[in-house]
């Protein structure tokens, strides 16, 4: 059964230019962009919209919609996703334009409506709110700052459901402060400064807004850190991210918002709601986010490492950046280790880790290794700031992954050579390149697990 789903709030037309970069301007010290391609999509509540409509999720949207031309292309844009219904008139179309190239956004241009006349206009249609409500499993409300949510009549409304459905509300600062009783409340850690109206730390911030917006819990997320939850009447936790996204992040906040709510829809509690959130944000940042490949469903719980490491690879190749990738057993993580991932990173964009798993650390080590299971070498390696995915082989070696994966470099410590290595002429047929990288001589495994000594009486 599909959970049901109503967004509310404001839509945008979001248009991004990729471009190439090759020389600056002879006139001024600004970059030329050569326009390779430009996509229009639905942003603000129509963008939040579009990310939920997933496998699993009916999702509506109700929103104010202008007569003119960008709006036009909107509600085609989005009606190919979700359907929509305009419960209010809007004078004009928010536009906003990004300029970017190799992934990296250089400018963005907006175009607001006219401030000679209120930006929305006329009643609502209450009828349409309250049977979309009635038919809901949960809530969204994307609020952009445009008058569709501060609209009187519709907090009105929202404020007489609130204890009635879960209901997540993703504030903005130039919108209105939720309504009493939301089950959920997703401000980021500036537009909670903003509504404190003070400076203060995450796990601060997101007890004093509970308690402001009478809310059954709020979440603050705090970018690439991760999310502070304050639920109930506990104290806040913290769920981090799994790994730090160097990425574009737009559209990073509504994906939160949208899978907290279908989250809450199917029966989860605040918590687990923001933790499932946060793995699929991070598997959506992964795939590509706004720029990757649309998506059916709540990814994180059945992606494979793999999928990680093939989508960092499309995003970097089609930002026309280099991935280079190693491999090994990371039974004890040491310094060698470290000395060698980090000058492995340094040779491109990203860094993906093929590891060995149990079975195949068994045949090559013998049955007392490994030291630590394939998950929790795989936590370690994740937590590192260099790697930015792993994936897993079964095999002696990672011939055949890497022949999956194809990554432009493949790198292993300074302790071999080149010919040494079964993956060379593997690595070669793509085109690729074998490079070696620092080894720390004494630093090893088997060394550190051979020892017997303390510490301070060894000889260093």
């Amino acid at each position: 059964m599909s959970i049901r789903v109503v967004v509310i709030g404001d839509v945008l037309l979001d248009r991004d230019i990729d471009g190439q970069v090759d020389r600056v301007c002879p006139d001024a010290p600004v970059p030329v962009v050569e326009i390779g391609a430009v996509n229009e999509r639905a942003g603000g509540a129509g963008l939040a919209a579009s990310l939920l409509a997933r496998e699993g999720i009916e999702v509506r949207l109700l929103t104010a919609l202008a007569d003119d031309e960008p709006a036009k292309r909107l509600s085609a844009l989005l009606t190919e996703r979700v359907p929509v219904t305009a419960i209010l008139n809007a004078s004009g179309t928010r536009c906003k334009t990004r300029v970017r190239s190799a992934g990296q956004s250089l400018l963005r241009l907006d175009v607001e409506p006219s401030k000679e006349e209120p930006a929305i206009q006329g009643p609502c249609d209450v009828q349409a709110l309250e049977e979309a409500l009635e038919e809901a499993d949960a809530v969204l409300v994307s609020d952009y700052g445009g008058g569709v949510v501060a609209h009187p009549e519709v907090y009105g409304v929202l404020r007489r459901w609130a204890s009635q459905r879960a209901v997540v509300w993703d504030p903005h600062p130039r919108g209105a402060q939720p309504v009493p009783g939301v089950t959920l409340a997703t401000p980021n850690r500036s537009e909670a400064q903003h509504f404190c109206d003070t400076a203060g730390e995450p796990d601060q911030l997101v007890v004093r807004l509970r308690d402001q917006w009478q809310a059954w819990a709020v979440a603050v997320t705090d970018g690439g850190n991760g999310v502070f939850t304050a639920a109930g009447g506990a104290p806040a936790t913290f769920t981090p991210t799994p790994f730090d996204h160097r990425g574009d992040a737009c559209g990073a906040g509504d994906r939160f918002a949208g899978t907290v709510a279908a989250a809450l829809g199917s029966g989860a509690t605040a918590r687990d709601a923001v933790e499932r959130a946060v793995s699929d944000t991070a598997a959506w940042l992964v795939a590509g986010g706004v720029s990757g490949p649309a998506d059916t469903g709540l990814r994180i719980p059945w992606t494979t490492e793999q999928d990680d490491a093939a989508a960092v690879i499309r995003r970097v190749h089609a930002g026309g950046g280099k991935v280079v990738a190693t491999g090994g057993c990371f039974d004890v993580l040491h310094a060698g280790h470290i000395a060698s991932l980090e000058a492995a990173r340094r040779l491109g964009d990203a860094l993906i880790v093929l590891v060995n798993s149990d079975d195949s650390i068994r045949r090559l080590k013998g049955p007392d290794r490994p030291v630590n299971s394939l998950a929790d070498r795989l936590q370690v390696l994740r937590s590192l700031r260099c790697v930015d995915a792993v994936a897993v082989f079964d095999d002696d070696d990672p011939c055949r992954l890497l022949d999956e994966l194809r990554p432009d470099i493949w790198t292993k410590g300074g302790d071999y050579t080149a010919e040494m290595l079964p993956e060379t002429p593997v690595v070669s047929e793509w085109g690729g390149r074998v490079v070696l990288v620092p080894y720390l001589a004494g630093r090893s495994t088997t060394s550190i697990l051979n020892r017997t000594a303390p510490i301070d009486e060894r000889t260093v």
